[in-house]
């Protein structure tokens, strides 16, 4: 069984289509398709149903799917260990961040990345915290760059990079704008804007609700922090945004008793050898943390 073959199955199944396969690992169609074939011929069991336009695994290839992917992983640590024996900063390294750390943190750190070590072709996906956190625990990722977890992970290593204090914000017209001394009841009264209440944002907000007994109404829900200050600018409800993101189109509540803060930072899984390239990545971003306060924070 070629590591080629086992590479085509997973791109596949990942992507759910021969075509997209193909794209993601610079071949030809008929190149990753061919690899599949030789691979369900060795196995002599399909790994596939075609359904409509799209793939589906059959029982033998969600069996093989773990596998296949613990066998690549581990291939991969073997040259990554193997490269870092020569100190060299190349190759490849696949990379998570959420879109608001991506836009609004990474990017000053991918640059000077970029200019020291030309020649790592990087790889950057675009992915919800939680998303994040799970493809780490799989193996699909060295690192992430996220909001962290409210809850610990044994198996992953997290740094916090950029303390992100929050505050409620609306349009300032709005009437919660006009109130002064305000609490959480008074919040209550009005809808909100918000991350999905299961993200790692969304649950610091209403756990602070629970913990008064109060209901929390969501009106309208996205992940997507640029998204929400537009709509909580023209009216459309209150919010809780990072204070980086408050502009004049925003006002700020004073909320008493409400300190919200997240964490944004790095992590990475404790058994995966990273290579050079994540480690210099994973340098620079502990660098960025020294120079804009206290030294990055651990957790377990």
């Amino acid at each position: 069984m070629e590591i080629q073959w086992l590479k085509a199955f997973l791109s596949i199944a990942e992507q759910g289509s021969v075509s997209e396969a193909a794209e993601a690992l610079h071949l030809t169609q008929p190149a990753v398709s061919k690899r599949l074939a030789a691979l369900e011929q060795q196995l002599g069991t399909p790994l596939f149903d075609r359904i409509g336009r799209r793939l589906q695994l059959t029982d033998a290839g969600r069996a093989l799917l773990p596998r296949a992917r613990h066998i690549l992983n581990e291939v991969s640590d073997a040259e990554r260990e193997l490269r870092s024996l020569g100190g060299e900063v190349t190759g490849s390294l696949r990379i998570a961040t959420s879109h608001h750390v991506g836009l609004h943190h990474l990017p000053p750190v991918l640059k000077e990345f970029s200019n020291r070590y030309p020649d790592v072709a990087l790889d950057i996906d675009f992915v919800d915290s939680e998303q994040a956190y799970e493809a780490l625990m799989a193996g699909e990722y060295e690192l992430a760059v996220v909001t962290l977890a409210l809850k610990e992970y044994p198996n992953l290593e997290a740094r916090v990079i950029w303390p992100d204090p929050c505050v409620v914000v609306a349009a300032p017209e709005h009437p919660l704008a006009q109130t002064p001394g305000l609490d959480l009841a008074d919040l209550a009264r009005y809808p909100a804007i918000l991350p999905d209440l299961n993200t790692y944002t969304g649950r610091l907000i209403k756990r602070e609700f629970d913990a008064q007994g109060l209901k929390l109404t969501a009106k309208l829900a996205t992940n997507f922090l640029e998204t929400i200050k537009m709509m909580a600018g023209v009216g459309l409800g209150w919010s809780v945004l990072p204070r980086t993101l408050v502009d004049d189109s925003l006002a700020v509540l004073p909320v008493e008793k409400l300190n919200i803060l997240r964490n944004l930072g790095v992590i990475n899984h404790r058994a995966r050898t990273l290579s050079n390239a994540a480690s210099a990545l994973q340098q620079l971003l502990l660098q960025a943390a020294a120079e804009n306060g206290p030294q990055a924070t651990r957790k377990k």
